[in-house]
């Protein structure tokens, strides 16, 4: 009988009592899964290789076959013992490829569907430019399989991964096998994929029962290649020989050695958190040790980088004033000046039509609602001088999803905007961006385009909430999901225009969710370097939103923004939010990581629409900034500054 819990309406809901198993859908994987296919005591999901991973962090399943980089980024992950999907030389579907060497390459476009790939083809490439004596590092660009195959040419390489690898063997002239380049360099074998799950996810006949799929699965590999070559008219040798010369299913003594030394090199790098290799099977031999709170602390002061679990534990369990000292820290070594910078710009919310009912909001309008508008030019024209005159340089420019407003319309604003006022463009949140192409039949790229050639300099990053899709549908079940959230940032900073990261929290978000949201920034962030800084407030609930508050308060605002900054380690700048906080606390903030204090409020329409109303002028700001010991000087959205510190 299935079991039950209550929710709040005290009805009872069934709870699946089955194993929550989430594969790779790619033919290497088969093998290991295909025997959970029918097996009544499992519920089997397959996907790509970054969306298993995400199922584990968001904790839609107990255990998945994942790539060993999200494991790290994850953390508190356990491996099986016993099964793996690896490589002791040639792997030949992790692959490297371009029309010249690849030490030459000048851009990589990477299939970002595994990241254990994308930081092993990272660490392969540095060191293939070190032995050449190349600096730096190429410029990488997140692709699809199809879109990064196509833009192989000249010095721009691609990283292919899977069943595409397989499909492009014998058609680029120069190729690097990511599993040889490994065992060459280090004379390890190298585990690309594991079964993982939290710590306790696993029983030992949970264990038993993943290794009895595994051997029914290897003793059909034949049967597995044959039935994928008659679907892709692939040759049934070839594919065999893949399944039984180049992939290793083993996870034993060798393949923990090399998986350490891949965790070893990742966080030497700074591209991984530190992580060690633990099995299911050595919890039930002895408890895990755990880091002490002081310990991560520090190591999060000198900047390493931690993983969600080692952010989980900060934000919940450490002390309100030891996290501030270490958020401190980073502030410090990142911006040893001890300078304060804010910017004079405005919020202009252009209109508050909106399609996407978002429960947390107040300030929105359904169309044809009585109090919908779209502002006018002369209303603008009004706003857009005052900020001139005040010795502003930007309008942060954000509105509702409005059906009416065709792209031609911001095309004509932007230009105007531009012609007469001069002005920067912060504008248009990715939701709006998806929106517009929605609404036009566009590409995100071609709506950035054609945004761009009319002003857009940056775009805000709006909308963001919690990049947790579970979060989301609560809470805004119209919003865009988290991938296009971010797909449409990813666009954008390779397009090479800048933007900010946001998170709102304090819905019905946990503190996991907070942590994995950060994390989702940080590997945008590794990708692109596009994010310039980061700001988070809490709900404002108020009369007019149609969903309680969860956690929110000064205590937490401070611990999150903390959090954050530890985090975000390749983030540079952090924003206070003394707009919903107000002024005293987003003094505070200055010693709890923040180095920004924000926009001069000439107007504010959404906060205040939940009846937060804090504003300040250049003079107030600076002299507040000041008042908490730093220095004070005027930016720009790149974060040069305009002035001298004062």
């Amino acid at each position: 009988m299935a079991k039950v819990v209550a929710t709040r309406m005290s009805s009872p809901v069934p709870v699946d009592p089955r194993l929550r198993v989430a594969g790779v859908q790619y033919l290497n994987a088969r093998p290991l899964y295909e025997g959970l296919a029918d097996e009544p005591r499992v519920r089997l999901q397959l996907s790509l290789p970054s969306d298993v991973a995400r199922r584990i962090a968001e904790d839609e399943a107990d255990v998945a076959l994942m790539p060993v980089a999200a494991a790290a980024a994850i953390g508190d992950i356990r491996f099986m013992r016993g099964a793996a999907i690896g490589a002791r030389g040639p792997v030949r579907s992790v692959v490297l490829v371009g029309e010249r060497p690849i030490d030459e390459l000048e851009e990589v476009s990477l299939d970002l569907s595994s990241r254990t790939s994308v930081i092993l083809s990272r660490l392969i490439l540095r060191k293939l430019r070190s032995a050449s004596a190349r600096a730096g590092e190429p410029r990488f660009y997140g692709r699809g399989p199809a879109d990064a195959i196509a833009e192989v040419a000249g010095k721009r390489g691609a990283l292919i991964i899977g069943d595409a690898a397989l499909e492009i063997e014998g058609r680029f002239p120069f190729v690097v096998d990511l599993g040889e380049a490994w065992r060459d360099w280090t004379g390890l074998p190298f585990v690309f994929a594991a079964w993982c799950g939290r710590a306790g996810a696993l029983s030992a006949d949970d264990e038993r029962l993943l290794l009895e799929a595994r051997e029914r699965g290897l003793a059909r590999r034949d049967a597995i290649a044959d039935a994928y070559a008659a679907q892709t008219d692939r040759a049934p040798s070839s594919l065999r020989s893949y399944l039984r010369d180049a992939i290793r299913y083993d996870f034993h003594d060798a393949e923990r050695e090399g998986l350490a030394r891949f965790f070893e090199e990742g966080n030497r790098a700074g591209l991984l958190p530190k992580a060690t290799v633990r099995f299911f099977d050595d919890d039930r031999r002895r408890a895990a040790p755990q880091a002490t709170l002081d310990g991560l602390l520090a190591r999060a002061a000198d900047g390493e980088r931690l993983s969600a679990a080692e952010g989980e534990r900060l934000l919940t369990e450490g002390g309100l004033f030891d996290l501030g000292l270490a958020a401190d820290a980073v502030r410090k070594r990142k911006h040893p000046h001890d300078v304060v910078t804010y910017i004079v710009d405005r919020n202009v919310n252009y209109t508050n039509v909106c399609t996407t009912s978002c429960r947390f909001c107040a300030f929105y309008r359904p169309p044809g609602h009585a109090e919908g508008y779209v502002l006018s030019r002369e209303v603008l024209r009004t706003k857009l001088q005052e900020v001139v005159d005040a010795g502003g340089v930007q309008i942060l420019l954000q509105g509702g999803l409005n059906p009416d407003l065709p792209i031609t319309w911001y095309e004509e604003l932007f230009t105007w905007i531009k012609r007469e006022f001069g002005l920067g463009l912060h504008a248009l949140s990715p939701e709006e961006i998806l929106h517009i192409g929605q609404l036009e039949k566009l590409s995100t790229k071609r709506v950035l385009e054609r945004l761009h050639a009319a002003g857009l300099d940056s775009v805000p990053g709006g909308g963001a909430e919690i990049l947790v899709d579970s979060v989301r549908r609560k809470i805004a079940k119209a919003k865009c999901t988290s991938d296009e959230w971010l797909g449409v940032m990813r666009v954008a900073h390779h397009m090479g225009l800048r933007s900010s990261a946001t998170m709102m929290y304090g819905t019905v978000d946990t503190a996991r969710d907070r942590v994995n949201h950060l994390v989702k920034l940080r590997e945008l962030q590794d990708e692109t370097g596009g994010f310039t800084a980061f700001f988070c407030w809490d709900f404002q609930h108020e009369k007019g939103t149609r969903i309680e508050s969860g956690d929110t308060g000064t205590h937490l605002y401070l611990r999150t923004q903390a959090v954050a900054r530890l985090m975000l380690d390749n983030i540079s700048h952090v924003g206070a939010s003394w707009v919903t906080q107000g002024p005293e606390i987003g003094q505070v903030a200055l010693r709890f990581g923040a180095d920004d204090f924000g926009s001069v409020m000439f107007e504010e329409n959404v906060v205040s629409s939940a009846g937060t109303t804090f504003c300040m002028n250049a003079e107030g700001m600076e002299k507040r900034i000041r008042a908490a010991g730093f220095k004070s000087a005027r930016r720009n959205v790149r974060y040069d500054w305009l002035t001298e510190p004062v």
